[in-house]
């Protein structure tokens, strides 16, 4: 009996000791972002993000044009799977997006380094995002505007029409981002969100007068017909090379 009772007491004390060994976990800290509501002082950061952007610009001579094509990312879909169960079947074909992307430079000295275009056309939506990048990043480090529209139009319509921004996202460095988004609601009705029209309102214009500085309302239709006539194009046939013939 006496040496069951000190087995019980032996094992305690080396649990004890290998709890107190082991390091302590790091906590996670988790920051939840307000999208459709953000507070009083983070409207004050958006107001005052946007007054800090030039809504006239000069650039510099180096500028860059980039399009191409991108497969669609399967994340969300295999996160419907999961929900869906196991038979459920993913799309033998994920989609693709052509895209566009425009670049210019300001002029030293100056609050901003670089503006950033980017055009994306999918199957089920046409999104523009403009980005400015700080140059001498202490807080802030990118202002974000992006808006979409769905696929039924064109891209050329859409450029024609300064379709209003949907979504405003600050950078900053050390502290989580503060975002302010078009929000559709639970049951289909959007919640009232006519505080924050000052700010969409100030983002659009700025997204409007962007698309005339860096020419994407004809840039963007070209090179997206570019992307579409390159995937038009079959690929060559190769003719076997003929052996060289050994003189005789």
């Amino acid at each position: 009996m006496l040496e069951k009772h000190l087995t019980i007491v032996i094992v305690l004390a080396v649990a004890q000791l290998v709890t107190a060994q082991q390091p302590p976990q790091p906590q996670v800290k988790l920051n939840v972002l307000n999208v459709c509501a953000p507070s009083a002082e983070d409207q004050q950061q958006i107001t005052a993000a946007l007054q800090r952007i030039p809504l006239m610009a000069s650039f510099t001579q180096d500028f860059e044009i980039d399009r191409g094509r991108s497969l669609l990312d399967q994340g969300a879909d295999l996160l419907k799977l999961g929900q869906l169960g196991q038979n459920a079947q993913m799309a033998s074909d994920p989609g693709t997006s052509d895209w566009v992307r425009v670049r210019r430079e300001f002029p030293a000295p100056g609050q901003f380094a670089t503006v950033q275009y980017s055009f994306s056309k999918d199957s089920k939506s046409l999104v523009e995002t403009l980005v400015f990048r700080v140059r001498d990043p202490k807080d802030l480090l990118q202002i974000a505007i992006e808006d979409s529209t769905s696929a039924v139009a064109t891209p050329a319509n859409m450029l024609a029409t300064d379709t209003p921004a949907t979504r405003i996202k600050l950078e900053r460095f050390g502290k989580p981002s503060i975002v302010l988004a078009r929000c559709q609601g639970k049951e289909g009705e959007p919640p009232d969100q006519s505080a924050y029209e000052p700010l969409f309102r100030s983002a659009s214009a700025i997204a409007a007068n962007y698309r005339d500085l860096l020419n994407v309302r004809h840039t963007v239709p070209e090179e997206l017909a570019r992307v579409g006539a390159m995937k038009e194009k079959r690929n060559p046939v190769l003719k076997p090379i003929a052996p060289e013939k050994k003189p005789q």
